[in-house]
């Protein structure tokens, strides 16, 4: 498909942001349940016209601890729960290495955003990213994309107003993945109104 000169592409990390962060890993597709809301919001993204694709550490596969097979079946239910919403992640991009392999994709390197944009022609400076962990923003920081932080998963905590430790600046930060749908749809729109307004 051709690529418009605004591409409007959102990565998303998986867990803590679109589904409950596991204690370890998910190791099955039971595992997997969505955040309250998310899946809603994606849906919403996508209404808006944005693409959405799904980057994330797995380094559960290097360790051992599930095979690429289980992956795809966690994944064939995230797609699945993600239809019967309305929504759709177009792709995953996943990291399958373990911290000591000193890979260059695990976050919080930006190897799979470089990915991301080369695999979709989508100019890096031109990708929105969002996550709930300090790596998720640096590796988008890191790659040169737009970095958004959720207040779920890992950074719950800061939920009462504590600042993020380590949390690079620019970051945009937002309650939930809900909150950060309705901020960029309504710039989304507003972009809209201004394009019509100067036609």
């Amino acid at each position: 498909m051709p690529h418009s000169r605004d591409p409007k592409l959102i990565v998303i990390d998986r867990d803590g942001t679109l589904n409950h962060d596991p204690e370890d890993y998910l190791r099955s597709p039971d595992d997997w349940q969505p955040l309250p809301g998310a899946l809603e919001a994606v849906a919403r993204l996508n209404q808006s016209g944005w693409r959405v694709v799904v980057a994330t550490n797995q380094s559960g596969l290097g360790r051992g601890l599930f095979d690429i097979a289980t992956l795809n079946d966690i994944h064939a239910r995230m797609h699945k729960a993600l239809a019967l919403a309305g929504g759709r992640v177009e792709a995953v991009f996943f990291c399958p290495h373990a911290p000591e392999d000193e890979c260059d994709c695990r976050k919080p390197a930006p190897g799979l955003y470089l990915q991301i944009s080369q695999r979709l022609g989508v100019p890096l400076a031109q990708m929105v990213a969002v996550g709930d962990s300090v790596r998720d923003a640096q590796a988008a920081r890191a790659a040169g994309c737009e970095a958004h932080l959720v207040l779920t998963g890992q950074s719950l905590a800061h939920r009462d107003g504590t600042p993020v430790p380590g949390l690079p600046a620019g970051v945009t930060v937002h309650p939930d993945l809900t909150a950060f749908a309705d901020a960029i749809v309504a710039r989304t729109g507003a972009a809209v109104s201004d394009q019509m307004g100067h036609s």
